[in-house]
C-alpha cells in the first residue's frame, strides 16, 4: 500500500489529498476501476443468462449451472454436515422408517418419480427448530421440531410432499446460481464505485431483496407440488393448510410485511394451497 507522499507523486495530485480538490482518488483510476467494473458486471450477466437448462418435468427454462448427476452428487456430499447442524439424525428408528414410509409413498408411482432423483429422507434430532428443508438432487430433512408438532401422517406428507417439490424445481440449484451472479454484480459495484460505502450498501440491498422475492416464488411453487403429490398419492391435501396453521404458531405471532420475508404471509399460502386443491382435484 502507497503512502500519502507516493500516492501524490503517483498521481500527480498536490497539496492535501484529502482537501476538496484532491480528495478521493484520481480521475484516471477512477475511469480505469469503471470500466473494470462494467465489464465484470456485463460478464457475470452474460453467463447467468446464457447458461439454461430445461427442467424435464415442470418443462421450465431455468438458469442453472450444474447438472442433475451434479446435483444429486451435491447433495449426498452436504447431507452429513447439514445432519450436524441439526444434532445429527434422530435416533428414533420406528419414527425415520414411518417418515422413509411416507416419502415413499409420495414417490413412487407419482409425478415425482419421473424427476429421476435418488429421495432420501432423514429425521433430524433438533428438537428447537421447526423447520424442514431440502437439498439440491433429492436429500430431505424435517428437524423433531416439527416432526413432532404434526397430528397425523397427512400432514407430514404435506411437509415432505412441499421438500420434494424443491427438489423437482431444482430451486436450489437456481438459487446458488443466482446467488453467484448477485454476488459477481455485487463485487463488480464495489470495484466501480472504487470502494464507495453508500454504492456497496445500495447494493447488498438490492441483492437482498431480490433473493426474497426469489425465494417466496420458491415457497408457493413447492406448495403447488405438495398438493399435487398429496392428491396422486391418496393424501388429504387439506391437511397442507393445518401446516400452516402449525407453522404460524410456532413462529410465536411474530409477523413482518411479506416483502421483507423469504415465505410468503401464511394467508397468501393458504389461498394458494386451496387454488391447487381445487387445480388438482378437477
Amino acid at each position: 500500500m502507497l503512502g500519502r507522499s507516493q500516492g501524490r507523486r503517483y498521481y500527480g495530485g498536490t497539496g492535501d489529498p484529502y482537501s476538496r480538490k484532491g480528495r478521493g482518488m484520481g480521475t484516471g483510476r477512477f475511469k480505469i476501476l469503471l470500466i473494470l467494473g462494467l465489464g465484470m458486471a456485463a460478464f457475470q450477466a452474460f453467463k447467468y443468462f446464457t447458461n439454461t437448462q430445461v427442467n424435464p418435468v415442470t418443462g421450465e427454462v431455468q438458469r442453472v449451472q450444474w447438472s442433475q448427476e451434479q446435483e444429486v452428487q451435491l447433495g449426498i456430499q452436504s447431507a452429513p454436515q447439514m445432519a450436524q447442524q441439526h444434532g445429527g439424525l434422530h435416533p428414533d428408528q420406528e419414527a425415520q422408517a414411518f417418515l422413509d414410509r411416507v416419502g415413499a409413498r409420495l414417490v413412487d408411482g407419482t409425478s415425482a418419480e419421473s424427476a429421476g432423483y435418488p429421495f432420501d429422507f432423514h429425521l433430524l434430532a433438533d428438537d428447537k427448530t421447526v423447520n424442514a428443508f431440502a437439498l439440491p438432487g433429492g436429500q430431505c430433512f424435517i428437524t423433531a421440531a416439527l416432526y413432532g408438532r404434526l397430528q397425523d401422517e397427512d400432514q407430514l406428507a404435506g411437509v415432505i410432499g412441499h421438500e420434494i417439490g424443491h427438489v423437482i424445481h431444482r430451486h436450489g440449484a437456481e438459487r446458488m446460481a443466482k446467488t453467484g451472479f448477485i454476488q459477481g454484480l455485487i463485487q463488480s459495484v464495489m470495484l466501480g464505485s472504487g470502494g464507495d460505502y453508500t454504492m456497496m450498501q445500495m447494493a447488498n440491498m438490492i441483492g437482498q431483496y431480490t433473493s426474497m422475492k426469489y425465494g417466496r416464488d420458491q415457497e408457493l411453487e413447492s406448495d403447488d407440488w405438495g398438493v399435487r403429490l398429496m392428491i396422486e398419492a391418496g393424501y388429504n391435501p387439506e391437511k397442507l393448510i393445518d401446516v400452516m396453521d402449525i407453522l404460524e404458531e410456532a413462529s410465536g405471532g411474530s409477523r413482518v410485511p411479506e416483502f421483507q420475508s423469504t415465505h410468503p404471509s401464511p394467508e397468501n399460502r393458504r389461498e394458494m394451497i386451496r387454488a391447487a386443491i381445487k387445480k388438482y382435484s378437477n
